[in-house]
């Protein structure tokens, strides 16, 4: 079983220098960015600088934000990249509906054999009520989340906790559509590590694996707190070991009740610990 990734990591592109560091800081997955982290002036540089980097195979799993998909720098950015050997990912921001992806899959590539990986973020009200329909849109979407700055301004959200609902729809949409678990969207004061670490806690328990970064400092903060404490790895093997002796549910002798869920929880539990 391949281990899910717990961290991406964005650079911006027209920083090559610092997209090298990025690729070395021990992040899952470096998602090279075309769009916020690029001043309008400095785009068609980012573009062809990441062109030139992804014509080979990178040592991590290189992912590339576009510019917004209804604007005029997305078809650019694609053309530049899509069918690089060096990019094993899209991801396409301020996604609103499934005809985007749709249309996305097609210019990437000819056939889905082909194309490369897709993972849409949503960052509007719009999109959130789409969340299932955009999540299901097309099989080379690999992924959602969500663009939490953008949609807290959409929504003139003040206190994060008015982000839950729409995290836990996230959550939800992934899981229906079969998508892998959403990471959670970056925390933004890169000083604040122990306000990282309660936000992804708090994250974990909404059902998110893992998190989107911007600076290596974060990077241990997030994979400590998604991975699965020592307890919980001797729980989930108790209830293995359990499971292996009886069939059907069943109660451990400390009182906790097992049954096929539990089971499939505890598999999940032990592949994240092992993932190293």
């Amino acid at each position: 079983m391949t281990a899910p990734p717990l961290t991406w990591l964005y650079a911006p592109g027209d920083r090559p220098h610092v997209v090298a560091k990025a690729l070395a800081a021990g992040a899952d997955v470096v998602v090279i960015d075309l769009e916020d982290a690029v001043a309008p002036d400095r785009k068609e540089y980012a573009r062809a600088a990441t062109a030139e980097l992804l014509s080979a195979p990178q040592p991590v799993p290189v992912h590339v934000r576009v510019n917004a998909l209804d604007g005029p720098l997305a078809p650019r950015d694609l053309d530049a990249v899509a069918d690089r050997p060096g990019l094993s990912g899209l991801r396409l921001p301020k996604v609103t509906s499934p005809e985007q992806i749709i249309r996305t899959a097609e210019r990437s590539a000819p056939s889905t054999a082909g194309a490369p990986a897709l993972y849409a973020l949503l960052e509007t009200a719009l999109a959130v009520e789409h969340a299932h329909a955009i999540a299901s849109a097309h099989p080379t979407l690999r992924g959602i989340a969500l663009g939490e700055a953008d949609l807290r301004a959409d929504l003139g959200v003040r206190e994060d906790a008015g982000l839950d609902w729409c995290r836990s729809r996230i959550v939800v949409a992934a899981r229906a559509a079969g998508l892998p678990p959403s990471p959670q969207s970056v925390h933004p004061d890169i000083r604040d590590l122990e306000g990282l670490a309660a936000s992804c806690a708090h994250g974990r328990t909404l059902g998110f694996l893992g998190r989107a970064a911007i600076h290596p400092r974060q990077l241990p903060i997030i994979e400590r707190a998604y991975l699965p404490t020592e307890r919980e790895v001797e729980e989930a093997e108790t209830i293995l070991k359990a499971a292996t002796t009886q069939q059907g549910a069943q109660a451990l002798p400390d009182g906790r009740f097992i049954d096929a869920a539990v089971v499939a929880a505890a598999r999940r539990t032990l592949s994240l610990a092992r993932r190293n």
